[in-house]
């Protein structure tokens, strides 16, 4: 064999080589960023979910709270404010409007206190165990959601993988952090 014929067969296998690795590196990132997609839209539905039951939630105890207007005015500001920051896949600002809404729950609280009668209605109850049930899972989602950022992330950054994310476009993700310090847990929901 010359020399020439086996320069070529070593050419071959090299460029088969990294050409079964770029294909590799592309698929992996392919599944890493449809897992975060994933992830990022069972959160919208939960959160869809949520948006939709507080209208029924705020009509409940405005009914028995006509003059806490300035409240439902701001809830409905603060929801709107999220729902619009949902439908654009603007993840840091739903985690500000979380932030918002999650903080505006305890006076929520504070206007069911007042009214006992309001405390035993049946369908604020099973509003009530409903969004608790939410706010449960939405926590979960957040926590998968932002595990699969972060492995979207780093894979992105790293040598040699950040070669074929290059090419790929690849950008970072925000992570799902709820802005205000004062109720990064979930909230509770307690009247």
């Amino acid at each position: 064999m010359s020399t020439g014929v086996i320069v070529g067969i070593i050419t071959a296998i090299v460029a088969l080589i990294v050409l079964i690795w770029f294909i590799s590196t592309w698929n992996r990132l392919v599944r890493l960023e449809e897992n975060a997609n994933k992830s990022w839209a069972d959160i919208d539905v939960l959160l869809n979910q949520r948006y939709d039951m507080i209208p029924n939630l705020l009509g409940i105890v405005k009914g028995y709270a006509k003059h806490e207007r300035e409240i439902f005015e701001q809830f409905a500001q603060a929801r709107q404010s999220a729902a619009g920051a949902l439908s654009r896949g603007d993840v840091k600002g739903v985690g500000s409007a979380e932030g918002m809404l999650s903080g505006m729950m305890p006076r929520i609280n504070m206007v069911a206190e007042q009214y006992p009668e309001l405390k035993a209605d049946s369908g604020f109850l099973d509003l009530q165990k409903q969004l608790v049930s939410i706010e449960n899972q939405i926590s979960d989602r957040r926590e998968f959601y932002n595990a699969s950022s972060t492995n979207w992330n780093a894979a992105i950054q790293m040598i040699p993988t950040s070669v074929v994310a290059g090419m790929k476009g690849a950008t970072r993700r925000d992570l799902f952090e709820v802005v205000d310090q004062a109720v990064r847990a979930a909230p509770k929901i307690e009247f």
